[in-house]
């Protein structure tokens, strides 16, 4: 297994000192059996008056920060080492019954499965149900060569394009623009599988590179990819803006339905009006097999919440 070392700074500045409310933190890798956190810490400055973790109802780890005094700073550093174990594509299984496109899921999976195979984003002309279906072939339905090409895909005829601002662009614009961030191909991924009638969730984390010459996108900011539950292997890792299947090179962070439960930091303050001047993200990461760090990666964006990154 190799480790991996995140570091993961976030400062806010502001011309005046603000009062802070609640902030909810959502930086501690998860716990399962391809990847063991060693580590983790979580330092505040200014200090806050509590300090108390949670698991939402997706099994995330969330600190919850009440702060007491007023300050014209706020520093948010995650730091983990994680033991990682990759699964490459060769190992994901797939009950018989599945194999072939389509299936159905067993009726003992289909309560707990529903809620993530419901669509996010309207598509009454059906443009991202008709690119979908592209990628179905009835003389070769292989369920996992499927995803695998949509996977791939996404990364081959998409051009990957840098946004600092909050929020996902809607499948229709990635289809539309032929770009987009990491986290609106992965949008994209999985509104695109939902309406085949899988069941997906959104991921947010880290992605390192344990070879250079792979250029792994992502990799000096937070990351975002898709789950999609394949019977015989369950949640398995698809992240289309690398072309990756199965979940090499990828921590996971946090888990949910909708990409709005996963925002690594989010907050309020009060204060004059124009008070905040910026909000700066470093993140590094580093492979201790190769003893191999990556690069900084500063960003500035607007007030209130620190959004995935790349």
């Amino acid at each position: 297994m190799p480790t991996v070392s995140i570091d993961h700074i976030t400062r806010y500045r502001y011309r005046d000192k603000v009062a802070f409310g609640e902030h909810r933190i959502m930086t501690r890798p998860r716990e399962s059996y391809d990847q063991r956190v060693l580590s983790a810490s979580l330092d505040i400055d200014p200090e806050p008056s509590t300090l108390r973790w949670i698991q939402d109802v997706f099994g995330n780890a969330v600190a919850i920060a009440t702060f007491a005094d007023r300050s014209d700073r706020l520093d948010v550093r995650a730091t983990a080492e994680v033991e990682h174990l990759p699964t490459p594509e060769s190992d994901i299984a797939v009950e018989e019954y599945a194999r072939h496109y389509p299936f159905t899921y067993a009726a003992e999976d289909m309560p707990d499965l529903l809620r993530s195979i419901e669509r996010r984003y309207d598509d009454r002309d059906r443009r991202v149900d008709g690119w979908a279906r592209r990628f179905i072939h009835p003389n070769d339905g292989d369920t996992l060569a499927m995803l695998r090409d949509i996977t791939q895909t996404i990364r081959r005829d998409f051009d990957y394009n840098r946004r600092d601002e909050k929020g996902i662009q809607s499948p229709l614009v990635t289809l539309r623009n032929g770009s987009g961030t990491c986290r609106d191909f992965a949008m994209l991924m999985m509104e695109a599988v939902r309406a085949l009638g899988f069941a997906a969730r959104f991921v947010s984390g880290y992605i390192y590179d344990p070879d250079e010459r792979t250029h792994r996108v992502g990799g000096h900011s937070t990351h975002a990819w898709v789950r999609v539950f394949l019977p015989g292997s369950g949640w398995i890792e698809f992240d289309p803006t690398n072309g990756i299947v199965g979940n090499d090179s990828l921590i996971r962070v946090a888990v949910a339905r909708d990409p709005a439960h996963v925002t690594p930091l989010s907050g309020t303050w009060r204060g004059r009006r124009g008070s905040q001047i910026d909000m700066n993200v470093e993140v590094r990461l580093e492979h201790m097999a190769t003893n191999t760090a990556q690069p900084r990666f500063d960003d500035n964006t607007t007030a209130g919440k620190e959004p995935i990154q790349c």
